[in-house]
């Protein structure tokens, strides 16, 4: 067996665990060609992304919001309205980040984005500038009630929600809890299989770990040591080594997107939301609710994910929807990682942009 190690930034696999040496071996994946791509070709995936403009991080602070939720939360989000005359193929878009991350891990997409749609993007509760409170106990189902407020209250409008790992599991099960046509449609980047570890599939490698990881969880519930794990998970070379191993672009792991992990880690209740997401439960299973979804759904997925990977279970699930499925649309991205849109924006926005543009007259 591989060596293991624990990258602690992210458990959007379920999976605390990866193999140093993790890649997605290139296979070919038979399935529909009209609703799926098996590889999204690029040039090599180190190379520098060309033509993406992201939006600086001062502009980011100008524009953020705060949303009281529940009128008790304080919730950070952020919006940027289309210079151009709305038209019917302009669309209102939600951003909802992965573990760990917060708005910010949108900038390589808001401008690409907005030059035609309204973008909001959100900071979940225990992420990033929004209330982590103390004794707060983090579910998938409390964050995809937020969003559904967040569509009520302050979007107002029928939405297209876009998330990245346990974002885009929130999503899903926003969308198959959404009565009120809120959501219009949605677009999954490596979808999580749950919040944490507990989430287990049919994959012996879960399986064969679920002991550890078990022990992990009683080890996370001591004070003591919990803060001492999570120091040294939020140290910045840790954190640039674990992001070197989640993305396959490695030119874009800079000092702003450690900036980006690190800071929010170093606010008060952050070490709390930390321990509270990995020791509590997995929520509901992706693939119990995606057929209950009508509305259109992109699948993007990046091949050299370590931590959904391909050929894991949830992988595979997904890989097999277009067949299943004639809501779905997958692009399997070669050379990308865990969090294509910052990876390899210019291959998100590649699929995105015109599958955006399609779906109102569609």
């Amino acid at each position: 067996m591989r060596a293991l190690t624990w990258t602690g930034l992210a458990p959007p696999s379920t999976v605390l665990f990866r193999t140093t040496t993790s890649t997605v071996t290139s296979r070919r994946i038979s399935l529909r060609r009209d609703r799926v791509c098996v590889r999204a070709t690029a040039s090599s995936s180190s190379a520098a992304v060309s033509g993406v403009e992201a939006v600086e991080l001062v502009e980011i602070g100008e524009r953020s919001k705060k949303w009281k939720w529940k009128g008790e939360y304080s919730v950070n989000y952020f919006v940027k309205d289309s210079p151009e005359e709305v038209t019917p193929a302009s669309q209102t878009v939600l951003l909802v980040h992965g573990f760990g991350a917060s708005v910010p891990h949108w900038r390589r997409n808001i401008n690409a984005l907005s030059k035609n749609h309204t973008v909001y993007a959100i900071d979940l509760l225990g992420f990033g500038a929004s209330d982590k409170p103390p004794g707060f106990s983090y579910t998938m189902e409390s964050w995809a009630e937020l969003i559904l407020n967040f569509l009520e209250e302050v979007v107002q409008k029928p939405t297209i929600l876009i998330g990245n790992s346990v974002g885009s599991l929130a999503c899903v099960i926003a969308a198959s809890e959404s009565q009120q046509d809120l959501v219009k449609g949605l677009v999954l980047l490596n979808c999580a299989g749950g919040m944490n570890n507990k989430a287990v599939f049919d994959d012996w490698r879960i399986k064969l770990l679920m002991p550890l990881l078990l022990l992990i969880d009683f080890l996370l519930k001591q004070r003591g040591i919990a803060s001492a794990l999570f120091n040294r998970v939020k140290d910045k070379e840790n954190l640039k080594n674990i992001l070197t191993n989640v993305y396959g672009n490695k030119d874009n792991v800079d000092d702003t997107l450690v900036e980006i992990i690190a800071g929010p880690a170093n606010t008060e209740g952050a070490l709390d939301a930390f321990v509270s997401i990995l020791t509590g439960p997995p929520g509901p299973n992706p693939i119990k609710l995606i057929p209950e979804i009508t509305k259109p759904v992109l699948v993007l997925w990046g091949d050299q994910d370590g931590l959904t990977p391909l050929d894991g279970p949830v992988g595979k699930y997904f890989t097999s929807l277009p067949d299943q499925l004639p809501n779905f649309n997958l692009y399997v991205l070669k050379g990308v990682g865990h969090c294509p849109q910052d990876d390899r924006p210019d291959l998100v926005h590649e699929r995105l942009l015109p599958w955006l543009a399609q779906l109102t007259s569609t």
